[in-house]
């Protein structure tokens, strides 16, 4: 992988634990020189996670939509900044640059970002590993929800088995660097088979 888009929240007011492991993502992606590619704020993860990547001397490629393009909310020191016009725009952007996923802890944005991946990979739209930085525990009441639906017969087992998760970034590296895509689980989804 040489790229990979990361999704994670971007508030400033939460425990410094998840701040601290945003940071040190970043320092593991820039030392194993993959890109890091993500939403281009400078607040709350999403700037410790640039910020950790640059401080290790890494690329990092902003997408941002117009609206957010401010003092504010944008970090300038980025290696790149691409700006969209909307969020699926946005969205599109950071999928084609990446060649995998990691959602760190987040809110809305976060989970909409890391389920329409899920979706695509389900539906086969993409290969692409995709993983969670499990912090502090943080998406165990999540990972509860996808195994309930799993037991409910709303998801294949093989889509389960597709979101790798790990408390420690280097696991979750290693894990996605062994993730082989589902193809007969899509295919019997898609009622191809």
């Amino acid at each position: 992988m040489k790229s990979i888009c990361v999704f994670c929240g971007s508030a400033d007011a939460v425990h410094a634990d998840y701040k601290s492991a945003a940071r040190e993502m970043g320092k593991i992606l820039a030392g194993k020189n993959i890109r890091v590619i993500y939403g281009g704020g400078k607040t709350g993860l999403m700037g410790e996670v640039a910020n950790g990547a640059l401080s290790a001397g890494g690329e990092v490629f902003g997408v941002i939509i117009s609206s957010m393009n401010t003092l504010a909310l944008a970090h300038t020191g980025l290696t790149r900044m691409d700006v969209t016009a909307d969020m699926h725009a946005r969205k599109a952007r950071m999928h084609e640059l990446a060649d995998g996923y990691i959602a760190l802890p987040g809110g809305y944005g976060t989970w909409d970002e890391l389920f329409e991946t899920l979706t695509w990979s389900q539906t086969g739209a993409h290969e692409k590993p995709i993983g969670l930085l499990n912090v502090k525990d943080y998406y165990e009441p999540l990972l509860a929800a996808v195994d309930h639906a799993v037991s409910e017969g709303f998801i294949f087992s093989e889509h389960r088995k597709s979101l790798c998760c790990e408390s420690d970034p280097n696991e979750l590296l290693e894990a996605m660097l062994a993730y082989e895509h589902p193809h007969a689980a899509v295919k019997r989804w898609m009622q191809e088979e």
